[in-house]
């Protein structure tokens, strides 16, 4: 591997040629202070002018922008080859609708450089409101639009607190793909699909072999919220979409439950009847903001229990109604016996 860099910085797109050169400029117009860095763009399959876009930077004498198309159709498909023609110690990651501020290679190297003792480190992704936001739209509702801002203080995020990153604005060493391993395709963004899990799965694995990373909030991004993303609709979609890759990541965090039906932990049973009780209970306060989150709450459960009832039926037979009453059963035993338990 050359050393001629310090930093690669990859760069995912798919059919938006129009908006992609937006965010090259706001990398390679960085006040970089001597470093050397490529800007890597992954071409993931396009059908529009993205190559031309990208070969007229080249032209303009930015020799350290290189082009690399992906034929495989997937967020992670393009990341995976992004790191495997990534040249320098450090990868980090962003979008095509981001833009950088000034400063952020800067701030990635400094906090690698004072912080060895972190494998990865992400910051802020800040929204830049194309249009006024709807009143419900709060913080509570950032998810969906990929912002991120978790304050002004720095931490570190691993086992003990685990708080996702996002792709955006995440930069890795290179030892962690080596130790860790690529993206998984199966959990993966594709096109113009909605709710997946690839980063947030990548860093349970980090995690797991004892890596941690670091929230530095000095490491900006910007980020244009189009009107479509501040609507209901979008959200929603967004949710149910984030339940059915939920389900198929199968993480720890949802497994923990031995009761099931349709393969579906007991647990997320009693969270959909408590989201149910507080969409009613805020929509008659005229609450909007706190509704809607449990509605997108509601819609979450959608998208896990279609898939898992899906696998279900593709794997054994229809639950019995004997089966659902037992099931029923549990499910009011162990409410008794919490209610026991606070008691005594």
């Amino acid at each position: 591997m050359s050393e001629q860099f310090e930093i690669s910085v990859v760069i995912s797109t798919y059919n938006r040629c129009d908006m992609l050169p937006a965010a090259v400029e706001s990398v390679l117009a960085q006040d970089a202070n001597g470093i050397s860095y490529e800007v890597v763009i992954v071409d993931n399959n396009s059908t529009d002018r993205t190559r031309e876009a990208v070969e007229a930077f080249i032209a303009r004498g930015h020799a350290n922008v290189r082009y690399v198309f992906e034929a495989q159709q997937g967020l992670s498909h393009a990341r995976n080859a992004g790191i495997s023609a990534a040249r320098a110690p450090i990868v980090a990651f962003t979008d095509d609708d981001v833009r950088a501020a000034p400063d952020w290679i800067v701030s990635i190297k400094r906090a690698f450089d004072e912080h060895p003792e972190v494998d990865f480190v992400g910051g802020k992704v800040l929204p830049q409101w194309l249009a006024t936001p709807p009143a419900w739209l709060t913080k509570k509702h950032w998810s969906p639009l990929a912002i991120l801002d978790y304050g002004d203080e720095p931490f570190y995020v691993d086992t003990e607190k685990q708080l996702c990153l996002v792709g955006a604005n995440l930069s890795f060493r290179r030892a962690v793909f080596e130790q860790t391993g690529l993206f998984k395709p199966d959990l993966q963004r594709v096109k113009d699909g909605v709710g997946s899990m690839e980063d947030h799965e990548f860093l349970l694995r980090v995690w797991a072999t004892g890596r941690r990373g670091l929230y530095v909030p000095g490491i900006v991004m910007s980020a244009e919220v189009q009107e479509e993303r501040m609507t209901k609709q979008y959200h929603r979609r967004w949710h149910t979409g984030h339940g059915h890759f939920y389900a198929l990541m199968r993480a720890e965090e949802m497994e923990q439950s031995d009761a099931r039906l349709f393969d579906v932990p007991a647990h997320l049973y009693r969270n959909v009847l408590q989201s149910a009780i507080g969409w009613l209970a805020q929509s008659l306060r005229a609450h909007e903001d706190l509704a809607f989150k449990h509605e997108t709450e509601l819609r979450f459960f959608r998208g896990f229990f279609r898939q898992r009832r899906k696998e279900f039926n593709a794997t054994k037979p229809r639950s019995t109604p004997r089966e659902v009453a037992l099931f029923v059963q549990s499910l009011v035993a162990a409410k008794l016996h919490r209610k026991v338990k606070r008691e005594s």
